[in-house]
């Protein structure tokens, strides 16, 4: 997965040991000489049995009296040399090269090759018309699942047996039962001569069986295309990845590896740049039918049963990414040329439906430091809809982290001199932050040694500061296109006036919370709702953060528990610096963000008009829970700032023996009192402040209540719900609604369910 497995490692508290306090002979023994030297060699044994124990009532003594903090830094230090991640060294001047000696191919040589996995399936209908695209060798690649049979003449087949003869140190490291073992055909295509390869899957075919007619296949020479390309702007500092389906008619379409926070957006661009041609040496093409989308597209946009046929405009010109800016790429219908044959390969510590996502966004990195680009081309195959299941599990690592995977490789930089370092160096980074393992560091290492044993030369570094001002765009440099608006399958219905404004409500909001981050509690076990949350809030919000009680590295799930859940929110404050406002709200409360836009988000939001959750305490020297709750709360008020002080104050007439208690399930911070919340988290310090008497102190001693936003005044707010359901009292019109249980996914498409009501694109999420 992409999220490295962390490992608890709890120190045990040491314990003491019993000794003997008198050391007996055994057996009586004559009596020796006095001689030093003599003693010392004859008792060698006892002396360094005498020192060890010494040592080890030390330690005990030592670990005893500095505590447990002591020794779990030990422990940790240890567990931390244990996961210690090593980068390999590789000699480069040792590598010998590796020769085709076992298979009939070991003399034939051909620059075009067509690469392709086959597995359960005899040879395909859309293999066989791969045979017709005249100048391109067919290679296919089986699995362990592959038939041992399988033949189809024209096609060079790699079974697994010949493909452990190839001599190359990748194959120990693949697994047998995927696609990935595309990697082998890949380095049998280079070691065979290729220039170009087109990275292909069972069931597309090429539109008119030629691919000279969609992708720029000569890049240099007479037969090459000397055209300027139609390039996206780098105006947009803060975008990094763009949705290409926009620029092909298709909007309401995603691509799979796209974050889903950015399905969205749905604009098309105000204008274009251009770029020479002769550096697009990854070239992605778009498939009519069923493109490539991801499991959440498929099962929500799907009309019944029906299968996909959705089409792109044919006539869109193919469109360029500047240096700063990614799109999604799979591992199906792209070009490679020979500058980028390092970029080909797939990483085998990640799932499957998120391995050539990780290596399109890797490559394209690294593109840059040669100068390269990508390119996006329009309609090049069809593919067409076996109406079967996605499996959404494997891209459940790929959802939760892609977004962060792109702002880390748009900001990473190197000062390796050449291609395969900074290859190397940026593979082991990527394990360090958890977006593979160790075991695609190994790999990458493997990959580079054969990749120069079977004959490949690295291009030269000619990279372009990415961190430098960028130029000014004139006036001049600014090319128009309107892409089309083809009919789409959107929520299984062509686009109509309904869609579209529909749409606009999502851009709407989009626009509004696009800014704010979502810090979300989750009571219930996050294995089964962590991810749909995202799907849910993550279409509106910046960011979506999810704490629990218990972490989670594989959902990016982070701890903190909801007694004291206020002591996270300062890191999380600072980490995201940019963000307009912060909003909470706990799993257990629907949160209906369309009626939230008319909120003045300057101000603070929180349900001190609800009364079931928001209501004044007293204690008069109580010595119970409250009571000790109120002694804690008039002691962190008398070490206010005045400005504190008296806005706190200002509510509290009876503030010596009464404190505000609020439930807490939602409220909203604007930036402005960012530090203001900071300052008093650090007031409160380690006194046992509950997270419901802490918060509504807080939001006093910021600022008057009179002041406060009163949005979620009409929320739905119910003490004890009705027992056999809970949408007997929700209501779209309501901002928010409590309680709402959901621990399951079938809870989850309940609760879709209900809300598709004030947002009906959500109608076919379930």
């Amino acid at each position: 997965m992409l999220v490295q497995n962390d490992r608890d490692s709890k120190p045990q508290n040491p314990k003491s040991s019993s000794l003997p306090t008198t050391l007996r002979q055994n057996r009586p023994s004559p009596s020796k000489s006095l001689d030093f030297s003599t003693w010392f060699s004859e008792n060698l044994h006892k002396i360094v049995t005498i020192g060890a124990l010494i040592t080890t009532v030390a330690a005990l003594f030592f670990l005893r009296n500095v505590g447990d903090s002591a020794a779990l830094l030990c422990f940790q230090s240890q567990t931390q040399q244990l996961e210690t991640i090593h980068f390999p060294r590789i000699n480069y001047n040792s590598i010998a090269p590796i020769v085709d000696r076992t298979t009939p191919y070991s003399n034939f040589r051909s620059e075009q090759w067509i690469v392709v996995s086959v597995s359960s399936n005899y040879p395909s209908d859309s293999i066989k018309k791969l045979l017709k695209i005249k100048g391109w060798q067919v290679l296919a690649v089986g699995n362990s699942e592959t038939p041992s049979d399988w033949n189809l003449k024209g096609v060079i087949f790699l079974s697994l047996g010949e493909q452990a003869k190839l001599g190359f140190r990748i194959v120990d490291f693949l697994p047998y039962d995927s696609y990935v073992r595309k990697n082998v055909g890949y380095l049998f295509a280079v070691q065979h001569g290729a220039k170009k390869i087109f990275d292909a899957d069972d069931r597309g075919e090429v539109i008119d069986d030629d691919l000279g007619k969609h992708f720029d296949v000569e890049l240099v020479g007479e037969g090459a295309r000397q055209e300027v390309i139609l390039q996206y702007t780098h105006e947009n500092p803060n975008r990094s990845v763009v949705n290409p389906y926009i620029h092909f008619g298709q909007r309401s379409v995603w691509p799979r590896g796209l974050p889903l926070e950015n399905v969205g957006e749905i604009e098309h661009e105000e204008y274009y740049t251009e770029v020479f041609g002769g550096k697009q040496f990854i070239q992605q093409g778009i498939s009519n039918g069923l493109p490539d989308v991801d499991s959440v597209f498929y099962f929500t946009r799907k009309p019944n049963l029906e299968p996909f046929d959705i089409r792109f405009d044919e006539h869109a010109p193919k469109v360029a990414f500047p240096q700063g800016t990614m799109v999604p790429m799979n591992s199906f219908n792209t070009l490679y040329h020979y500058s980028a044959f390092w970029g080909l390969m797939l990483p085998v510590s990640v799932s499957s439906m998120a391995s050539d996502v990780l290596r399109g966004y890797w490559a394209q990195r690294l593109l840059w430091e040669i100068g390269g680009y990508a390119v996006v081309y329009p309609p090049t195959v069809h593919r067409y809809d076996r109406v079967e299941a996605y499996p959404f599990v494997e891209e459940k690592d790929l959802h939760v982290n892609v977004g962060r995977l792109i702002k880390f490789l748009i900001s990473w930089k190197s000062d390796k001199h050449r291609l395969f370092e900074i290859l190397l160096e940026l593979s082991y980074v990527m394990a360090e932050e958890g977006f593979w393992t160790e075991k695609d560091l190994k790999f990458t290492a493997a990959w580079i040694q054969d990749l120069i044993a079977v004959g490949y030369l690295q291009p030269r570094l000619m990279t372009l500061e990415l961190h430098r001002p960028r130029a000014a765009i004139g006036h001049g440099d600014r090319k128009d296109f309107l892409p089309q608006k083809l009919p789409s399958v959107h929520l299984g219905v062509e686009e109509t006036g309904t869609v579209n404004y529909e749409i606009g409500n999502l851009i709407k909001w989009r626009k509004n919370f696009g800014n704010v981050v979502l810090m979300m509690f989750c009571n219930g076990p996050v294995e089964r709702t962590a991810l749909e949350w995202r799907l849910l809030y993550g279409r509106i919000f910046k960011a979506v953060v999810i704490l629990s009680e218990k972490k989670n590295g594989e959902l990016a799930v982070e701890e903190g528990h909801l007694d004291h859940l206020y002591r996270n929110f300062p890191n999380l404050f600072d980490r995201f610096s940019s963000a307009e406002g912060f909003m909470f709200v706990q799993d257990n409360t629907v949160l209906n963000y369309w009626n939230l836009v008319r909120a003045d988000k300057t101000k603070l939001w929180i349900t001190d008009k609800v009364s079931e959750s928001w209501s004044t305490m007293s204690f008069n020297g109580n010595k119970d829970w409250y009571g000790k709750q109120g002694e804690m709360v008039n002691k962190v008020v008398s070490s206010m700032p005045v400005h504190f002080q008296v806005s706190y104050k200002e509510h509290m007439t009876t503030h010596d023996s009464s404190f505000t208690i609020c439930s807490s399930e939602v409220f909203y911070v604007p930036r402005r009192l960012i530090n203001d919340f900071k300052d008093l988290v650090n007031l409160v310090g380690n006194l046992d402040i509950h997270q419901k008497v802490a918060i509504p102190m807080f939001f006093l001693a910021m600022d008057s209540r009179d002041n406060f936003d009163s949005v979620f005044s009409t929320m739905v707010y119910k003490q004890n719900p009705p027992s056999n359901t809970t949408s007997g009292y929700y209501s779209d019109e309501a901002p928010a609604v409590h309680p709402w249980s959901v621990s399951s996914e079938q809870e989850f498409i309940k609760l879709i369910r209900t809300m598709a009501a004030g947002d009906p694109l959500l109608m076919e999420l379930v």
